[in-house]
């Protein structure tokens, strides 16, 4: 009897070390992962010279020298007569060694205005580094150190990510040198809303300032992003950080090393998101692709013929879910290739030949405002007026009518707002205010019906919907 009960005790303790060995083998192990690439992670220090801006005495005071009060006004106002003073500003980041030969990765807003750049290795050994190339649209930087036989980390496929993957950051956090820290890819192709051509890899990875372009490994110890921005309502941590595709950083690498300088294709276009009310207005079983909302005067996509209404499902052959996925396939694409486009335009597929034209450095911005003669549609409770001419100057639209009052009614729940400026309603150009109410009487009741309107800095589609009236 003792023996079977030391036997099954042996048995316990043998099944509850396995469950334990068991649970250790389905979690990551980084250490052979930071060992092998902590030392091609580095610190990077940037020093900028500035101005001290002086402070100015009140308009037409003047303190005579030699009096009691001449050392209290040059403490808070300075020497009057004397040149402002340079001072150092600083920062810090993180950084990668891309090659043995001295290329090294980073972000652009790490060294953006700096005069003076410092990478500094693993083994304390610093260098001064010179910027080859930065392009501020993906945030990427290219700096070269002179030294060889550097330890360089191993490049991985961003594309090939799948959201839940563990991944592990190095980096500076706070100054913090070569700190480790780990998560999950929390979901791919995020569209920022100042950086639209970078198709962001989102994680929980522990990100904060100082970890600003230091590399993105996964388990296999290759790097598949750069880190570089994170959300924040505290400036800290929150679980959600964003790093930049290794695809898409190689291919603005390529471009420094080739013309020292980053070019991207063009299309446009302004664009939005395709909702469920909208999708049903256009003919499309679901919400997806990018739907026109404005053509750019003289662009490609004027030239090839698009139109305001057209939602892009494909282009160059390449899907398009949702219209942040369009922009980095665009400026991705080469200049003057001509690419095929399939668009659904009035509930039928067509496709349209464009030839890509390169990016231009601003691109237009709009204003809304204005009103003259009015009418009003008692059955969308809204008043509208014809466009002046110094409206017509402003949208760069030749016709159209501007939104001076909305009630509570269909236009209102459909989003409409004063300042609009309504180009086309039900898939039909809007010309003026009267024919503006000759197409309001005609549309149908209880169906989804497109009006692209023009707000802000852009123009965007509206899905109305006449409610059915009760007899």
């Amino acid at each position: 009897m003792k023996q079977y009960k030391v036997l099954l005790g042996a048995m316990l303790a043998w099944l509850l070390l396995s469950m334990n060995v068991y649970a250790r083998g389905n979690l990551p192990e980084f250490t052979e992962l930071v060992a092998e690439n902590g030392a091609a992670v580095v610190n990077i220090s940037t020093t900028n010279n500035k101005k001290r801006p002086q402070q100015k005495l009140p308009p037409n005071m003047q303190i005579p020298e030699g009096t009691p009060f001449d050392d209290l006004f040059k403490h808070f106002f300075g020497d009057q007569g004397a040149r402002p003073q340079p001072y150092e500003s600083h920062s810090l980041g993180s950084g990668f060694v891309l090659s043995s030969d001295g290329y090294i990765l980073t972000n652009h807003h790490v060294i953006k205005d700096a005069d003076e750049i410092i990478v500094r290795f693993s083994d304390r050994n610093e260098l001064e580094a010179k910027v080859l190339g930065s392009d501020e649209r993906s945030d990427v930087a290219l700096l070269k150190v002179e030294a060889t036989n550097l330890k360089a980390v191993k490049l991985g496929d961003s594309a090939k990510l799948q959201v839940g993957e563990w991944v592990l950051a190095i980096g500076s956090p706070f100054g913090f040198d070569h700190s480790a820290t780990a998560g999950i890819v929390s979901a791919l192709g995020r569209s920022l809303p100042s950086d639209s051509y970078v198709p962001f890899i989102q994680t929980d990875v522990a990100i904060n300032p100082g970890n600003s372009g230091g590399p993105l490994f996964n388990l296999d110890g290759e790097v598949i992003g750069i880190n570089s921005q994170i959300y924040s309502r505290t400036g800290g941590f929150m679980g959600v950080s964003f790093a930049i595709p290794m695809d898409v950083v190689m291919n603005v690498v390529a471009q420094i090393k080739s013309q020292g300088y980053v070019s991207r294709g063009w299309l446009g276009v302004v664009i939005q998101d395709v909702t469920r009310e909208l999708a049903e207005s256009f003919g499309l079983k679901k919400p997806h692709g990018a739907l026109i909302s404005r053509i750019m005067p003289n662009s490609p996509a004027a030239k090839a013929g698009f139109e305001p209404g057209d939602v892009i499902l494909k282009f160059d052959g390449k899907k398009v879910a949702s219209s942040s996925a369009l922009p980095p396939i665009v400026g991705r694409t080469a200049i003057g290739k001509s690419v095929s486009v399939l668009v659904m335009r009035q509930n039928q597929r067509t496709t349209l030949q464009v030839e890509i034209e390169q990016l231009p450095e601003e691109e237009d911005v709009i204003k809304v405002g204005g009103d003259s003669g009015r009418l009003i549609d008692e059955r969308l409770a809204i008043e509208v007026a014809d466009l002046d001419d110094k409206q017509r100057e402003q949208f760069e639209v030749e016709k159209g009518v501007v939104v001076i009052n909305v009630e509570q009614g269909s236009a209102a729940a459909a989003g409409m707002r004063r300042g609009d400026v309504i180009l086309s309603i039900n898939n039909q150009k809007v010309k003026d205010a009267k024919q503006f109410l000759d197409i309001a009487k005609e549309l149908p009741e209880d169906k989804a019906i497109p009006v692209l309107v023009q707000r802000g800095q852009g123009a965007i589609f509206l899905a109305l919907r006449l409610e059915k009236d009760e007899e």
